[in-house]
């Protein structure tokens, strides 16, 4: 089993463990992962068929990062405490189980969109003007330039984890917080004007 220290709350190996189950809990908190965009017609989008295949290979890389660590621990003769734990994956949930395939916008009442980038990206689709001349988002640590269009998990967004799930909810915590302040502000705007003043 991955070999750390117990007392340590930033082990490499705990992260990744963390960041593996609390990925399977979003559901239920309400988050709805996706898989991939594959277009987006009238308002709806579509999906990649193939989410529960890439989390399953998301976990073997995971479990492949555990072994090493072990090898690793072993070859050295590192008497560290095993962390049995940190390879319990979790059953999958229900948007892996049963994905979700085409999503009318308006009808699932879908305002905001939050993009959490994966392997390549491909913004031409996109038509707002949140991009450089090399394609790529114009924004401040996820905050794009046009309004209401947000980033996540774009390489060195903030900072070099940002791209990967155990690193990103820096950047997903700031922009959360970006767009409750502008809807606090859009809501005070509204009824200061509302009230003549």
């Amino acid at each position: 089993m991955l070999a750390r220290d117990p007392s340590s709350r930033n082990s490499f190996g705990s992260l990744l463990s963390r960041a593996a189950r609390q990925w399977r809990r979003a559901a239920d908190i309400g988050l709805k992962p996706f898989d991939l965009t594959e277009a987006c017609k009238d308002g709806t989008l579509t999906f990649k068929p193939d989410l529960a295949e890439n989390v399953a290979q998301g976990d073997a890389n995971y479990l492949a990062v555990l072994d090493e660590a072990d090898a690793y621990a072993l070859h050295n003769g590192l008497d560290l405490p095993e962390e049995p734990d940190a390879r319990v994956i979790g059953s999958d949930p229900e948007c892996m189980t049963n994905p979700v395939l085409r999503l009318n916008l308006a009808d699932a009442g879908v305002r905001t969109i939050i993009w959490a980038t994966g392997y390549s990206s491909d913004y031409s689709w996109l038509k707002v003007d949140a991009f450089d001349d090399q394609g790529r988002p114009k924004h401040q640590r996820g905050v794009s330039s046009e309004p209401g269009i947000y980033f996540l998990g774009l390489p060195w967004q903030s900072r070099r984890g940002s791209a990967f799930i155990w690193g990103v909810w820096h950047d997903a915590k700031h922009v959360a917080d970006r767009i409750a302040t502008q809807r606090r502000y859009l809501a005070y705007h509204a009824a200061a004007k509302a009230g003549g003043r």
